[in-house]
């Protein structure tokens, strides 16, 4: 016959189980607390793994770029830019190309642009070290002009490698240069940003399914500011996929 006592502490229920749960139940109970931790173990050891490969492979693309001599912008350049963020992020944004303070400082928006872009991200919830940025390009074009064909086709490899070591979830793209490759790239028909900015097309590949969310460029905003309202908005796109 099964026993089982149960004792009122403060509107609490104190068991005393029964004589299987004693004898045949409870002996096991300090195996199975060691297999839990076992695996609780594993598993931080995979994620940590798997991140330090992550920084490995990103640190390869570091190098490359530093070395990299496929167009004439290295010899312009002061500083090459790869990107910047968390390699763990879901969310990758790019952007065009780096401008005169990223140049100097070796890193993604942080002129004007960058100071928009990170009032963009808190309308979310979001600050830098939550997102990974990088760029079309990874040196500065001279007096900040557009990109070129063959300096896009020469760099964009790196980006490539890049998505793959992030695999984010999400990715926007800032400005017609950056929705134009990042459309291409993904098998999608690409209109004037005007035309898709805040927009989401989701796309099937090996890495899963990735949601492209095109978005004007924050530097629109700083000669214009009415289009900062804009950006607000489209912002909350990104919102509604990551929650």
């Amino acid at each position: 016959m099964l026993i089982c006592y149960c004792v009122d502490l403060e509107r609490g229920v104190f068991f005393y189980k029964s004589t299987i749960f004693r004898f045949i139940i409870l002996p096991f109970l300090p195996s199975l607390y060691l297999f839990v931790n076992m695996v609780k173990t594993y598993k931080d050891e995979c994620e940590l793994g798997f991140c330090m490969s992550k920084e490995a492979d990103m640190k390869k693309i570091i190098t490359s770029i530093e070395n990299c001599r496929k167009c004439n912008l290295w010899k312009t350049r002061k500083n090459c830019v790869v990107g910047d963020g968390s390699l763990k992020s879901e969310i990758l944004f790019v952007g065009e190309a780096p401008g005169y303070n990223e140049d100097m400082q070796g890193r993604p928006f942080v002129g004007k642009a960058g100071k928009i872009l990170d009032e963009l991200l808190l309308s979310i919830g979001l600050q830098r070290n939550d997102i990974y940025i990088a760029n079309i390009l990874k040196c500065r074009p001279p007096n900040n002009r557009n990109p070129l064909k063959t300096e896009i086709e020469a760099c964009t490899d790196y980006l490539d490698k890049q998505i793959e070591i992030i695999q984010p979830s999400v990715i926007s793209p800032l400005g017609n240069f950056a929705c134009s490759y990042i459309f291409e790239k993904f098998g999608l028909n690409y209109d004037k940003i005007s035309a898709i900015h805040g927009k989401t097309f989701s796309v099937n590949t090996l890495l899963g399914n990735i949601h492209m969310i095109p978005l004007y460029h924050p530097a629109v905003a700083t000669y214009n500011p009415n289009t900062k309202s804009t950006l607000l908005e489209d912002f909350k796109s990104i919102k509604k996929i990551i929650g």
